[in-house]
């Protein structure tokens, strides 16, 4: 197994949930401490708290990846003698780093609500709103036609060519190439201030944009030219299309009520708030874990019959109210299904690689709310 740091652990949790999943200004990343250290153990949790600053002590981690931001807005004064003080103090004591993905799990397949999701049965499951997509590119180079097909194959290997359910897709026109070789090059054809002609040809590939550096990279390995020409820009397609929250069909149309229930149970909360008649037939869902009252006008576009979310407003579950949609509020610390969720996918991943951490779901409740 191999020994790693932080930054190898983050690089391969970004490979699953990116940065740029991220909605706008969500200050995700590293909030606390260093990632150059060794990591044998990373606790994963819904909150940054003392009490769970200390469960990390006492099991032995070195990083906290936690879903909320333990510094959602720019900090005044670093106090220790404050609880958030306190927190960041024992973090730095310990050299324990914090590092936190909040909307970019939200959206990232198989994050917080594919989790949601799964955990309710639903079915035919897409994403509730767009919120991501990654513009393409495409690469035009010219290459000697006896070098054509080596070059296609290894760009398609880095991934080149991918298009929907298929890849290795490229297009290839020939024609002739010219070029006169001048004082101080060093041509792999031709000779000094001899104009040279050669059958050539344009080979064309599409790419996602975040696949620039490996693309060129392997072109300039593959070419035999010291002085590659080739076109490079940016499509308006895009590839790659993400989105928060999800919608999904139950199993079995059912009454309101009895889906609340069944809410209950699934996500294991004690109690939830309905808006809506006990009566309604629920046939289609729309999820989004944390706080959606901005989504209520999209879970009714989306066909919706009752949306469920948490934190929701007196007068925005009026307003869902009064567009027919019905709303299940289990509560902002229902996210916390992913703790286990992280853990296990982390954990496997881990093991794919042969990294020697190990990825602990926090036991630590930071539910602040009882019921009486």
């Amino acid at each position: 197994m191999k020994i790693v740091n932080g930054h190898e652990l983050i690089q391969l949790f970004e490979s699953w949930s990116p940065k740029s999943f991220a909605l706008k200004d969500d200050p995700i990343g590293l909030h606390i401490g260093q990632l150059n250290s060794q990591v044998q153990n990373a606790l994963v949790t819904l909150d940054v708290t003392l009490d769970v600053v200390q469960e990390a002590i006492d099991q032995n981690c070195q990083l906290i990846l936690a879903h909320h931001p333990p510094i959602y807005r720019p900090l005044k004064n670093l106090r220790t003698d404050t609880p958030s003080g306190k927190m960041f103090s024992l973090c730095i004591k310990h050299d324990i780093a914090v590092y936190a993905a909040h909307t970019n799990l939200d959206v990232a397949p198989g994050g917080v609500n594919d989790l949601l999701a799964e955990a309710l049965e639903l079915q035919q499951i897409k994403f509730l709103d767009e919120t991501y997509a990654e513009p393409l590119m495409k690469l035009a180079v010219y290459v000697p036609s006896i070098h054509a097909k080596e070059l296609r194959e290894q760009l398609a290997v880095v991934g080149a060519g991918q298009i929907g359910n298929y890849d290795s897709c490229s297009f290839s026109s020939s024609g002739t190439g010219r070029f006169k070789p001048l004082v101080g090059s060093n041509p792999v054809i031709g000779s000094i201030n001899s104009l040279e002609e050669l059958e050539e040809e344009k080979v064309e590939v599409v790419f996602a944009s975040s696949m620039k550096s490996k693309i060129l990279k392997t072109m300039y390995a593959i070419h035999p030219y010291e002085e590659v020409a080739f076109d490079l820009w940016t499509l308006e397609s895009k590839t790659g299309k993400q989105g928060i929250g999800r919608v999904g069909f139950l199993k079995q149309p059912m009454s309101l009520d009895l889906f609340a229930e069944k809410v209950k149970q699934q996500l294991s909360v004690p109690f939830v708030r309905v808006v809506g008649e006990a009566t309604t037939i629920i046939r289609k869902v729309a999820v989004l874990g944390g706080d959606g009252n901005k989504y209520i006008h999209t879970a009714k576009r989306a066909g919706a019959d009752v949306l469920i979310t948490g934190d929701l407003y007196f007068h925005v579950a009026q307003d869902a109210q009064a567009l027919g949609l019905s709303v299940i509020d289990p509560g902002h610390h229902v996210e916390s299904i992913m703790k286990t969720g992280v853990s296990e996918k982390m954990n496997k991943m881990c093991e794919d690689k042969k990294y020697a951490c190990t990825f602990i779901a926090s036991k630590i409740s930071t539910e602040p709310f009882r019921q009486l």
